[in-house]
């Protein structure tokens, strides 16, 4: 069949068809998984092309996956995140997502309290087992979407499900169809397609969805589950690693649309957000997330770092605030007793404090020199300087500067008298033998004693 493509204006053969391969043995790529060594990542030089949608967005799994890694959230603790999540996504819903599990009371108080709160983004969708009967619960939830678990790889299927190939198709498709007949909008989890076999099960198992979604006029997604991290970004990478094939092979051969594409990527390999990104140009619309990345071993796709990627790519946040993102930072840290690691882009302590004294320098003279973008405009988070040894008399200036608000005219040098006291207190305390940073209050202890006409201009600001 050739057909011709409005996006990019060209004719093309889709004369694709892939069966069902119902093998005896379960195809466990040995040559890439060797159990016994790391994983190896091999290449083809077969590229595909970038494609990405007309619009993309996230969706958010913190109360779901998010909850497998931590304590279970309160009813309390979901709707104030719930309630952050809608501000940080925005009017056009870049969040536009987030889904629950629907088994506990816990879950389903969660669930209606949420639902009360009248907000149109993000929608609530649930999660579950992929039984006919756990249907019922989303429909008493007045749910429109939920996600189904259909694994995907031999290892799941021989292994975990102890069926064929043949078998476990089958059965999926029959609780599609009960969701679909329930009216429900069914998200099918391709567990585990990272090491799953492609044009064996992948496709054919997505290409029977599209005929059932064709039938039912009812949009069935697919979420590409890369559940232990193995998928790469690289161009000319082989299946089943490579997200770009994936992501083009399911929307050229199986015609699955953009907006039906889902990626939840989990970090093992410290690829999580690269491989996110790496979805949204190749043709996903949407990306799986959880807040701080909290998740399931090394945790899923940092929900804050894909606003960030969103707007580099983009060239703008669509309506989203991103100052949403420090205000979670510290409720986590806050209320729910949760250290974030302090180097930690974008809401760790220190991601944006710079200890060196040439550092310190250069920020004082143009901020952009050392900090990666406005970081007080756009995540009400200024710029910081930690005092400790090697901070020198422009890591203290600037830090007085910073902590007595002083501007122009009115600002501290590093060649200042008050400089040069409270550098010589703070090579005093490491020439006795300390070796830790210096806290903001023993600075101000220390002004406060050697410098008292500083810290009654502090008090003069208040």
């Amino acid at each position: 069949m050739i057909s011709f493509n409005n996006k990019n204006n060209l004719l093309e053969l889709r004369q694709y068809k892939y069966s069902l391969q119902n093998v005896e043995e379960p195809n466990l790529y040995r040559d890439n998984f060797n159990y016994d060594e790391i994983p190896k990542c091999t290449f083809n030089h077969r590229l595909v092309p970038m494609n990405p949608p007309d619009e993309i967005w996230m969706t958010d799994t913190t109360f779901r996956d998010g909850q497998q890694a931590r304590t279970p959230y309160t009813v309390e603790q979901i709707t104030t995140l719930y309630e952050m999540l809608s501000r940080l996504g925005g009017p056009k819903g870049k969040v536009r997502q987030c889904e629950f599990f629907v088994y506990s009371e816990t879950d389903r108080k969660a669930i209606r309290a949420c639902q009360e709160m009248g907000l149109k983004f993000p929608e609530i969708t649930g999660w579950i087992r992929a039984t006919k009967e756990d249907f019922k619960l989303v429909k008493d939830m007045n749910l429109q979407e939920c996600g189904i678990l259909v694994s995907c790889s031999d290892y799941h299927i021989f292994h975990k499900l102890h069926k064929t190939r043949e078998q476990a198709l089958h059965d999926y498709l029959e609780i599609v169809k009960a969701a679909l007949d329930y009216g429900i909008r069914p998200r099918c989890h391709f567990e585990d397609v990272t090491r799953a076999d492609y044009y064996g099960f992948v496709v054919p198992f997505a290409t029977e969805l599209k005929k059932l979604m064709d039938q039912y006029q009812i949009p069935v997604k697919i979420r590409f589950c890369d559940t232990m991290g193995y998928g790469v970004p690289f161009p000319g990478a082989t299946l089943p690693r490579s997200v770009a094939g994936i992501i083009y092979g399911i929307n050229h051969f199986a015609q699955f649309p953009s907006e039906l594409i889902e990626w939840h990527g989990h970090n093992d390999f410290y690829k999580a957000v690269v491989n996110a990104t790496t979805a949204w140009l190749y043709g996903a619309s949407s990306i799986n997330c959880s807040l701080l990345g909290i998740g399931e071993r090394t945790g899923n796709t940092p929900l804050e770092a894909m606003v960030i990627e969103y707007a580099q790519i983009r060239g703008t946040l669509d309506g989203m605030d991103p100052t949403v993102i420090t205000e979670i930072a510290e409720y986590y840290e806050s209320h729910l007793d949760y250290s974030i690691p302090d180097r930690t882009p974008f809401v760790g302590r220190d991601f944006n404090v710079t200890r060196a004294g040439i550092h310190a320098d250069g920020v004082a003279k143009d901020e952009e020199i050392y900090n990666i973008f406005n970081t007080s405009k756009i995540l009400n988070r200024p710029i910081g300087v930690e005092i400790n040894k090697n901070s020198g008399s422009a890591g203290i200036a600037y830090w007085l500067n910073q902590y007595l608000g002083l501007k122009n005219d009115e600002m501290i040098h590093k060649n200042s008298p008050e400089a040069t006291i409270l550098l010589n207190w703070v090579d005093g305390l490491y020439a006795d033998g300390r070796v830790t940073f210096i806290s903001k209050e023993e600075l101000v202890e220390a002004m406060k004693t050697l410098t008292p006409h500083l810290f009654a201009l502090k008090k003069k600001k208040k």
